[in-house]
């Protein structure tokens, strides 16, 4: 379980580097936050991370309570 959990955080924290090739990449300065805020991959990886932190937060408090 552990290990799924390890990989998947893994592969959540790799998404930013797998998605530098989009298309639409340049329309706007890259290196500005209206781009993460414009560019509809970098929203959903944002969901997608926030959404897993939540989940782990959440998974380790409800074992840690069990204990």
């Amino acid at each position: 379980m552990k290990r799924n959990i390890i990989s998947l955080i893994v592969f959540v924290l790799c998404m930013p580097f797998i998605s530098l090739a989009h298309p639409g990449h340049g329309e706007t300065d890259g290196f500005t936050i209206t781009h993460y805020f414009t560019e509809p991959v970098h929203i959903v990886v944002a969901l997608v991370a926030l959404i897993a932190v939540v989940a782990g937060v959440r998974y380790f408090r409800s074992n840690k309570q069990q204990s």
